[in-house]
């Protein structure tokens, strides 16, 4: 008797064990992607109860957290954000996390809670930054900036906040991120600038703006690709000190 309770006692424990595995191997119901879809909070978070992994993948769209951003299904977000088996950094295949569309989609609140779970605001590649230059929400640049994002990140094809806000016509992006100390010097592979994007949208004032900027930028720290050095800024100082050379009469400038 004692060995048949024991053996039931293992047989239960084993399928308690592999549950959720079981439940997890099963398609996720299109039924979660809908409510999910439609930010149903209740709807969403039954599903998970029935066993839907909080990490589910959508096949065109990634994880479901990824997804609630796209969808702008802050509600869901936030609850998937708040379990602690739910990856919040997990990108989607074009390699966007939820922080970043969040950031896209200027949803302040959301950026906040997900940076608090543990969402990475630098990452290679296009980055939270990039993504909240491009859709002009300034408040959501500074917060990031205040989190420590690089300025300067650079995408795989070279390209900074500061061209994508250009490149929106974000004007006052533009100026936040330069009076924040972005540089305004490089070029992407494109070969456009911040001021050569904002000069194709018409918009003269500011283009000439950055490349004042520009120049007194490159003056102060040098380029990218020629960066000032201590020992460039003390040649500079020696040359300076040099008394002028007389011109000899017939010697050309």
């Amino acid at each position: 008797m004692k060995f048949k309770r024991r053996l039931f006692a293992l047989i239960s424990l084993t399928f308690l064990m592999l549950a959720p595995l079981a439940a997890r191997a099963q398609p996720v119901p299109e039924d979660f992607w809908l409510e999910l879809r439609r930010d149903n909070e209740g709807a969403v978070q039954t599903w998970l109860l029935r066993g839907v992994d909080s990490n589910a993948a959508h096949p065109q769209y990634g994880p479901a957290i990824v997804y609630a951003a796209r969808e702008r299904s802050w509600k869901s977000l936030r609850m998937l954000a708040q379990l602690t088996g739910t990856r919040v950094d997990a990108p989607n295949p074009l390699g966007e996390t939820a922080l970043m569309l969040a950031a896209l989609h200027g949803e302040l609140n959301a950026v906040k809670l997900l940076i608090a779970r543990g969402a990475e605001v630098n990452r290679e590649g296009w980055t939270p930054l990039h993504y909240a230059a491009s859709g002009g929400h300034v408040e959501i640049v500074r917060y990031l900036l205040e989190q420590s994002a690089y300025i300067d990140a650079q995408s795989p094809n070279r390209t900074t906040p500061l061209m994508m806000a250009a490149r929106q016509q974000h004007t006052s992006t533009v100026k936040l991120l330069v009076e924040e100390g972005a540089d305004p010097t490089p070029r992407n592979d494109a070969g456009l600038d911040a001021a050569a994007y904002m000069q194709r949208l018409g918009e003269t004032d500011t283009a000439a703006w950055l490349r004042d900027r520009a120049t007194e930028y490159a003056r102060r720290y040098g380029t990218l690709e020629r960066p000032r050095t201590i020992e460039s800024i003390e040649a500079e100082k020696q040359r300076s000190a040099r008394p002028p050379q007389p011109i000899l009469p017939g010697v050309r400038n």
